[in-house]
């Protein structure tokens, strides 16, 4: 399925406003969609939902299906009578509206949450009785994984103490699920919460014709529970330690590559079940999104493999990914399910040829575009194709007033000169229109981009541990003005959504 020429936002659920430390699915994402509509947008693109493991990033998650419970919104919960208003007000989240303190929302949020699911587990449970047989698959093994994470001090799966459950053994695992049967519930009821208030966003959204673009990492978290129970699908030894692990070779931005240390698949023992585990995974996105960027997708051609212990990315290998034999296993699957293509980073001709064959939309970077170390691998606008998608910066680059600031001065003035950007317009409002009058079928810009910021504003450094998936939104910047100015633009430039309010 194909996207139509449209626009959207990229802010992340944990950069919503709030006064409980952090966004969450309760008022401030209705007030965004209606931000969204009232700016022309189609599109809502977030980051992945999931819940954040080591670092606070949402690529390195306990799970690749559980929800994030630092999103589920309090006072939803006050107002279902799970928790009082007294009980929310006595924590501490933290006293920065701008930033995430992650170290207070872990201590705070997980007391409140479950003192709602045991009152809620007191409530008519039809609904999550539903819930669990439906997502069972995964569930049960999250549940229990995070019960024993709880059990053994949030060490790392791999150092469990108990070897038998360290080892998925079947009788341990039975055992233990017996043992913890009240902790597992409890866990349960606090992912029905997640996905209840999801699906009231969901719903909000598709009411007022805003699509949800979701994201999902092409590799898992080691730490998660979906290595310690499916061992079998990924490249580990006896002793069910990585041989090789996951990363990026050295290039113009890090000398010593990205080393992500992610298990890497077994694709062959995948591809011998016809991809099953990667169908569930696609089908849980499928039934949450409305359409999904899949990262690190030239991965998927040939992914670089680093022996196990090595203290940087340096000394890898590619290796050969499934390429279209995945692809057309999901595409085949889910045909009316818009994908998108991360293909940024080191770009080959293969990588290309899997993009064109896919027939997914890539992705166009503006700032990288002008940026001398990656420049070739990144067109300009007069060189898209329409089947893309066009940003002005991701997640991972800095917004594009930080970038004028802290990029080489020739860059600068390049970028200057090919859209005639002026002090009256402003250098953001400059890219934005580069962007949205470029051919491509979708633009998104960064919320921080819209809002013209630069320090603290970035929300990940590849490569850093520091002060990252930190920022956040103040309310009074969406104001009515903005959405006015950004509906301009994107009318002008024919992405306007059809159904916004005039």
């Amino acid at each position: 399925m194909s996207i139509e020429r449209s626009s959207g936002i990229l802010l992340p659920i944990s950069a919503l406003p709030s006064k409980y430390g952090i966004g969450t699915l309760g008022k401030a994402a209705f007030e965004f969609i209606d931000f969204l509509q009232d700016s022309g947008q189609s599109w809502w693109q977030i980051l992945p939902l999931s819940t954040t493991g080591y670092g606070n990033s949402p690529y390195q998650s306990f799970s690749a299906f559980a929800g994030n419970p630092y999103f589920i919104d309090l006072d939803i919960l006050i107002e279902d009578h799970l928790l009082t208003k007294r009980e929310v007000s006595a924590i501490d989240f933290g006293s920065n509206p701008t930033r995430v303190d992650y170290g207070k929302i872990y201590a705070a949020r997980n007391s409140l949450l479950v003192l709602a699911a045991k009152r809620g587990l007191k409530q008519e449970q039809t609904d999550f009785q539903e819930f669990k047989s439906e997502n069972a698959y995964w569930l049960n093994d999250f549940a229990l994984f995070m019960v024993l994470k709880q059990k053994f001090n949030m060490i790392c799966w791999q150092d469990w103490p108990e070897q038998d459950l360290r080892n998925y053994v079947a009788t341990s695992v039975n055992k233990a699920e017996e043992i913890y049967q009240e902790d597992l519930v409890v866990i349960c009821y606090i992912q029905f919460l997640f996905f209840k208030q999801w699906q009231k966003v969901r719903e909000y959204a598709a009411e007022h014709q805003i699509k949800i673009l979701g994201d999902i990492p092409l590799y898992v978290s080691l730490d998660s529970a979906d290595v310690w129970s499916n061992v079998q699908y990924f490249q580990l030894n006896k002793n069910r330690i990585p041989i090789e692990v996951s990363g990026v070779p050295p290039d113009y931005f890090t000398a010593d590559g990205q080393l992500w240390s992610n298990p890497l698949y077994d694709w062959s023992k995948l591809k011998e079940e016809n991809y099953s585990w990667w169908i569930k995974r696609i089908n849980f996105s499928n039934q949450i999104y409305d359409a999904l960027r899949i990262d690190h997708f030239r991965g998927l051609e040939s992914y670089w493999a680093i022996p196990n212990g090595e203290i940087t990315a340096k000394n890898g290998r590619w290796v050969k990914g499934p390429g279209m034999d995945l692809i057309s296993v999901l595409k085949s699957t889910f045909p009316d399910f818009i994908f998108i293509a991360e293909d940024l980073g080191y770009q080959t001709e293969a990588v290309k040829e899997l993009l064109a064959a896919s027939g997914f939309p890539g992705m166009n970077v503006l700032q990288l575009a002008f940026d001398y170390r990656d420049a070739k691998n990144n067109p300009l606008p007069h060189d898209y194709v329409r089947n893309s998608v066009c940003y002005v910066g991701t997640h991972d680059n800095a917004p594009i007033m930080l970038w004028q600031n802290n990029a080489r001065h020739e860059d600068v003035l390049r970028a200057i000169k090919y859209f005639g950007l002026n002090k009256k317009e402003g250098f953001n409002w400059g890219f934005i229109r580069g962007g949205l009058a470029s051919v491509s079928d979708l633009f998104i810009g960064q919320m921080q981009d819209f809002l013209g910021l630069a320090a603290n504003s970035r929300m990940n450094t590849p490569g850093s541990m520091e002060n990252n998936w930190e920022w956040r939104l103040i309310k009074s910047q969406l104001s009515s003005e903005l959405a006015g100015k950004i509906k301009m633009y994107t009318e002008m430039f024919g992405r306007s959504n059809k159904n916004s309010k005039s």
